[in-house]
């Protein structure tokens, strides 16, 4: 397929974004909010590309009553910028919604809600973003041995496209991720994809699922198909006794405060992994304590009734899945005593969490300057840029996939408008720093011309 070139061929960007979700449109806000304040000498020329046909964040999982996790104050600006006039307040009055949502008295608000709340906010700053172009390839432009830009090749339906810029903000987000040796197939479910998949089953009588996970998106799932489907049988499946509840209480929470960034950034390593013991609770496979309580008085109504529907294999694991002609049948292992139970279902969905992918995955030989730990892990400064040799003049800045030296907020909404105002000063920080040496650089050589 032959390249072309777009019609900014000339100009070299700032700051080029791959991915556009939630953590990337924040960085869009951030950098109009800064150009409509600064001088035009002084702003930050910026362009994103999204591989999706539109803005979508967790579609699959926008269950109807599903609520956010986070308050609506943690969204894409209010933590860096109260008065933003993209905050979920301003969605609110904008949708004719904002006295009932006070008289609501609640701080989550729906996840359909919240959706479009990013939907609303991400067209306010459409033209930034170019949908349906895929970044696909990263090659470092060398002068004097310094890579002093980057080009960018992007993939659309018009063919391939180059692009430069001087620094890159990568945030394509998260994998979804399946139990050892499980494929997603048409009866097997990654749970990212449930209320895709789910419409295909309209018109037909499934008599089992089987739901595989401990943590919120299993819960809801559970509760989902419970409700959707009245005549099928629910199978819960997790190595615990029960769903373990989130610990949201007020001072835990301040694992999420912007100051906690760096505390931990800056703590032993020893010290990172009792933070990430004591307070993974409040995140990793944990459920709300009204929907654990939902479920088990369903259940226990159930028993009372003599109609069971829903059941829990606790202490359990999934052991491996079983296509037939016309089921997925699900080999469900007891921790305990090794029995092994088959379970023929209709469909076997595993709300089995995420992985993050390769964060230099894609930046080909420009991951050959960057640096990571004696793990193998990419080492990265407080700014969130990827630490590398000195002749990478050029930011790569990561919005996820630094856990390992962030903590528990690296993919998470609730330091998300901070981190892209802290990775926005790093790139005007270093860009005019950048500006400076070459300048004195210049003076210098005309001097040396001179005597």
């Amino acid at each position: 397929m032959a390249q072309a070139l777009p019609d900014d061929a000339s100009l070299i960007h700032d700051l080029i974004g791959v991915g556009f979700g939630p953590s990337n449109v924040a960085m869009a806000i951030a950098l109009d909010e800064h150009n409509a304040r600064v001088d035009r000498r002084a702003e930050v020329s910026a362009h994103f590309f999204e591989q999706q046909p539109s803005f979508g964040w967790h579609r699959g999982m926008l269950i109807d009553d599903a609520t956010m996790q986070v308050s609506f104050l943690k969204d894409l600006v209010t933590l860096r910028n109260p008065t933003s006039e993209y905050s979920f307040l301003c969605y609110l009055k904008s949708k004719g919604r904002l006295i009932d949502f006070i008289n609501h008295k609640n701080l989550f608000p729906l996840r359909v809600e919240f959706h479009d709340y990013f939907e609303w906010a991400a067209a306010k700053v459409g033209h930034l973003v170019s949908y349906g172009h895929e970044v696909v390839a990263v090659s470092p432009v060398v002068r004097d041995e310094i890579v002093d830009h980057l080009e960018v090749t992007v993939r659309s339906p018009e063919g391939l496209s180059l692009h430069r810029a001087r620094n890159l903000v990568i945030g394509t987000g998260l994998r979804p991720l399946m139990p050892e040796g499980v494929e997603r197939t048409d009866r097997v479910w990654h749970n990212a994809e449930l209320l895709t998949k789910v419409e295909g089953l309209t018109g037909t009588s499934p008599s089992r699922f089987v739901v595989v996970g401990a943590g919120q998106s299993a819960a809801e799932n559970v509760a989902y198909l419970h409700r959707r489907f009245p005549e099928a049988e629910i199978c819960a499946v997790f190595s615990r006794y029960g769903y373990s509840p989130a610990d949201d209480s007020s001072f835990a929470n301040r694992i999420f405060d912007p100051e906690a960034v760096d505390e931990y950034f800056t703590a032993p390593d020893d010290v990172k992994r009792s933070l990430m013991d004591y307070h993974g609770n409040t995140n990793y496979s944990v459920v709300d304590i009204d929907l654990i309580d939902d479920l088990y008085r369903q259940m226990y109504q159930e028993k009372v009734l003599g109609t069971e529907r829903l059941r829990f294999l606790n202490v359990s694991r999934l052991a491996g899945v079983e296509e037939t002609p016309d089921k997925a049948r699900a080999i469900v292992k007891s921790l305990v005593t090794g029995e092994e139970t088959i379970l023929d279902a209709d469909v076997v969905i595993c709300a089995t969490g995420y992985s993050p992918a390769d964060p230099l995955g894609l930046i080909g030989e420009v991951a050959d300057l960057c640096h990571r730990d004696d793990e193998g892990r990419v080492r990265v400064e407080r700014d969130y840029r990827v630490a590398a040799r000195p002749e990478l003049r050029c930011g790569i800045y990561l919005q996820g996939g630094t856990e390992h030296t962030h903590g528990i907020t690296s993919s998470l909404l609730s330091n998300t408008a901070i981190r892209v105002g802290e990775i926005l000063d790093s790139v005007i920080d270093r860009t005019l720093k950048i500006a400076s040496d070459e300048a004195r650089s210049v003076a210098d050589g005309i001097g040396s011309t001179t005597r």
